[in-house]
């Protein structure tokens, strides 16, 4: 039985628990708290402070473990702590909210400097009216072109299951190539 570590991170309200509830095959092991803050509370009403769980068995050889890292700064400790033995990382950004692209960005780089492992850039909430194009996110958030970035509905059950399936062939290939 192969276990695969996949950790989703990305900024306040991208959409990181949703993504995990809407594909994991157990109740989600949550640490979710209200929101003190009247600001960020306009946004939604609780934020994770540890991180979100959730397990999928592929097939009888193949689970993946997807672990929601805390979208605020005050609980990024957690995040070198949740990137140990990640085999891959999915950055959720918020395609309606442009104000929260540089902070992506910022956690992109940081994942990346725990662990070269592969990692995709899913563009969360593409069935909104005021969503970003896919390719002007891209600018914004500088992607190079061989980055993949695909777009995302993280309440949708299929959208979700193929950022993950992408993710995992990039690290089956990884494995294979010996990388």
């Amino acid at each position: 039985m192969q276990t695969v570590k996949m950790v989703v991170t990305g900024p306040f309200s991208a959409g990181k628990t949703e993504f995990i509830q809407s594909v994991s095959e157990i109740d989600v092991v949550s640490t979710e708290r209200k929101i003190s803050s009247t600001a960020e509370r306009s946004v939604k009403e609780s934020t994770t402070v540890a991180m979100d769980f959730g397990r999928i068995t592929v097939d009888e050889d193949l689970v993946l473990y997807l672990f929601g890292t805390p979208g605020q700064k005050r609980f990024d400790f957690m995040w070198e702590i949740l990137s140990e033995g990640m085999l891959g990382f999915i950055v959720m950004v918020d395609s309606t909210r442009p104000e929260t692209f540089r902070e992506a960005r910022s956690i992109l780089e940081t994942f990346r400097a725990y662990a070269p492992t592969p990692y995709i850039v899913a563009a969360n909430k593409q069935d909104r009216e005021d969503a970003w194009d896919l390719e002007d996110m891209r600018h914004a958030l500088r992607l190079e072109s061989k980055v993949k970035f695909l777009p995302c509905v993280a309440t949708d059950r299929n959208t979700v299951k193929s950022v993950l399936l992408e993710l995992l062939y990039s690290i089956l290939a990884e494995m294979e190539s010996g990388g």
